[in-house]
């Protein structure tokens, strides 16, 4: 019987990338998405993977109603979820914090925290029944060291990160892995929402540097998800090989 992923934010950048590379392995993929044509085009090319079968979820994981409602509508054969990859989540904005727009604010804690919250206490339970499971959360370097113009973001994915650690202490009793990932420079649509679609200023992030690709992200949790039963990698932090820290990186002209 194959294993059941659920990917949070799974239509564009690391989540389609996870998405695509576990279904290559034969899991069954529940995904999920705020964008139903992305969300569809995304099922369409999951289900040409041979014994492969896929759940596609329209939902908002900053609605707490929505979550709740999508988790409970799940058909019985699809709960037994072995890994959730609480994968959505952004950077809005990139401004000192006395001129920083609340609505980006919001929009990230309501994302970032919030949502992985909202959709971990609706699938930790059924890992919990089970005594079973791996949950990944999905976080950034920047919660591991802050810099300028970073503010909000930096402690949204601080707060992943501690998060990781709590959920790996709770859940410990019950058999279930905690995994968080925390990637530096990634040429995903990233900067491009940072920029709210400003295609020149999202392309200059990564002039010079080798970036990660959403790829390199998958491959990196398909290993930590398929390791021996009694193996679990708590915490990574990965960075393009032009990238020392969240501040130092060379740029080759």
């Amino acid at each position: 019987m194959n294993k059941t992923i659920l990917i949070t934010g799974a239509t564009s950048g690391f989540g389609k990338a996870i998405a695509l590379r576990f279904a290559g392995n034969g899991y069954n993929i529940i995904i999920t998405g705020r964008r139903k044509e992305r969300l569809d085009e995304l099922e369409k090319e999951l289900l040409e993977f041979e014994n492969t079968k896929v759940l596609a979820l329209n939902f908002d994981v900053r609605n707490k109603e929505e979550v709740i409602s999508a988790i409970e509508s799940l058909p019985d054969e699809w709960k037994a979820i072995d890994i959730l990859i609480n994968n959505a989540g952004l950077a809005a904005g990139l401004s000192h914090i006395d001129n920083g727009l609340v609505d980006d604010w919001e929009r990230m804690i309501d994302t970032n925290i919030k949502g992985l919250l909202y959709v971990t206490r609706e699938v930790a339970p059924l890992m919990v029944a089970r005594n079973s499971g791996h949950i990944f959360n999905i976080g950034s370097i920047a919660g591991k060291e802050n810099y300028e113009n970073g503010n909000v973001y930096c402690a949204s994915k601080a707060a992943v990160d501690s998060l990781s650690r709590s959920m790996r202490i709770d859940l410990v009793r019950n058999n279930i892995k905690v995994t968080h990932i925390a990637p530096g420079m990634a040429e995903t649509e990233f900067s491009l929402v940072r920029f709210h679609g400003d295609a020149e200023k999202a392309g200059n992030v990564y002039n010079g540097i080798d970036a990660l690709k959403a790829e390199d992200i998958a491959d990196v949790i398909y290993f930590c998800a398929t390791l021996p039963a009694h193996v679990c990698i708590n915490d990574l932090v990965i960075t393009p090989t032009q990238q020392a820290n969240v501040t130092t990186s060379y740029r080759r002209v």
